[in-house]
């Protein structure tokens, strides 16, 4: 295998004015990665920068940021170095502390456009996959790292993940490249250092594709979280109300892998990550309480609660802002989400008589009544909110468009009659992105 064709042939739809990013530790893997980068930046006229993160975490790595700005420079690349802090907690282990920190460096760092390149290849792959089955993942976790991924203001690519360690280092010989060895590398109190020095070579030894198979069957398992996201994403919006919650008797209606998949994929949309007996407790301990009972579990910082039928993930940090007036054509932000006003020839939501400096929002006025459009006669608002099933806790925080004393819209849910216009008719589109 060629080395750089195999980079060329994973960077071919890079447009001439990306700038590359390469993650640089110095160590064998980013530094053919480098070399690498270098030489299509030099035929390419691409613009390339590296970027080595210090952890600060042992004494011989004091020398490595000055070696990387030197063997950078050899290829005609700038070279910055940036020191972070490592924050240990409870059941966080050094790896994952140091992790985190280089990530969050990396992201901070990277410019609009620009990717982010790193050295992963084929032995990482096959650690990933077995550091996983160690953990007792799903086929989520089983499918390891994906060549490209979303990125802090960009992607992360890595285009040596077909290639072998032994590969990366046969070239970085062949080339006569300069890498530094980590001595934490020789420790197998580390997870991925025990099976790196321990478990893989006699499995290579035994079975010289074995990482490859493996990397096969990683590539397998990212199939199918694929099609389970795609059945997620047509399950779901028939099963959400106006409120965002979830229907139960919706869930009850399906199989047991497509519920759970469902529910993974609603909790996952607000960054919440579940495991299999989380969402048996979700099931167990609020779908199939008993009616009258007001249940609630409990996910690190994340609240579900059951309503009328429905599950919900009530927004704890929402902090409504009311607005006293509001300007033509602009988003604004009211704490819990945020709206715009713009004028329509037609489609609109709102009539056309309304001037946008003379309304406001407000929050949980007490008193008022509504007439929804296409009800006949009023309702006190509160028993409307009822209606529309809207959970208790969610009821503070939703933005009622007033003018004046007069409730325009509850934004989200319905306006008024009176501030309905007819559908040909010119007047004001309403739009609403709740946080």
């Amino acid at each position: 295998m060629n080395l750089y064709t195999e980079f060329c042939r994973h960077t071919a739809d890079l447009t001439p004015d990306t700038g590359l990013l390469v993650a640089f530790s110095g160590g064998l893997d980013s530094t053919v990665l480098l070399a690498l980068a270098a030489r299509q930046a030099r035929e390419q006229g691409r613009a390339v920068r590296a970027l080595h993160i210090a952890h600060g975490l042992q004494a011989a790595a004091e020398d490595w940021p000055a070696h990387c700005v030197q063997v950078a420079a050899s290829f005609g690349i700038p070279c910055q170095t940036i020191r972070v802090q490592v924050a240990l907690g409870p059941r966080v282990s050094l790896e994952a502390a140091a992790r985190e920190a280089r990530y969050k460096a990396l992201a901070e760092a990277m410019q609009p456009g620009e990717i982010l390149l790193t050295g992963h290849h084929l032995d990482d792959q096959a650690e990933t996959l077995l550091l996983a089955l160690k953990r007792g993942a799903g086929v989520a976790g089983l499918s390891a790292m994906p060549m490209r991924k979303s990125f802090g203001p960009g992607q992360q690519w890595r285009p040596l993940l077909a290639c072998s360690r032994q590969q990366l280092e046969t070239f970085a010989r062949e080339q006569g490249l300069s890498w530094v060895e980590d001595p934490s590398n020789a420790d197998d109190d580390f997870d991925r250092n025990f099976l790196r020095n321990r478990i893989l070579p006699p499995l290579l030894q035994q079975w010289p594709s074995f990482n490859r198979t493996l990397a096969r069957s990683a590539e397998l398992c990212a199939e199918q979280v694929e099609l389970a996201l795609e059945l997620a994403e047509q399950d779901l919006p028939g099963l959400l109300n106006p409120a965002g919650g979830l229907s139960i008797t919706g869930l009850q209606s399906l199989s047991r892998a497509r519920r759970n998949n469902v529910l993974r994929h609603w909790l996952q949309r607000h960054h919440i990550h579940s495991s299999r007996s989380q969402l048996q407790a979700i099931w167990q301990e609020l779908a199939l309480a008993r009616p009258d009972a007001d249940p609630e579990v409990r996910l690190g910082q994340h609240s579900i609660r059951r309503y009328q039928g429905s599950l919900y993930l009530p927004n704890e940090q929402a902090q409504s802002l009311p607005l006293v007036s509001l300007n033509a054509g602009e988003w604004l932000h009211c704490g819990v989400g945020r709206l715009r006003l713009s004028p329509v020839t037609e489609g609109a939501d709102l009539i056309a008589g309304l001037e946008p400096e003379q309304l406001h929002i407000a929050f949980q006025l007490p008193g008022l009544r509504a007439r929804p459009a296409g009800r006949s006669g009023s309702r006190p608002l509160k028993k409307l909110l009822q209606e529309y099933g809207i959970p208790p806790w969610q009821r503070p925080n939703i933005p009622l468009l007033m003018q004046g004393s007069e409730l325009v819209a509850a934004i989200g849910l319905f306006v008024c009659q009176a501030y309905t216009p007819d559908p040909e008719q010119p007047g004001w589109k309403l739009e609403w992105q709740a946080e």
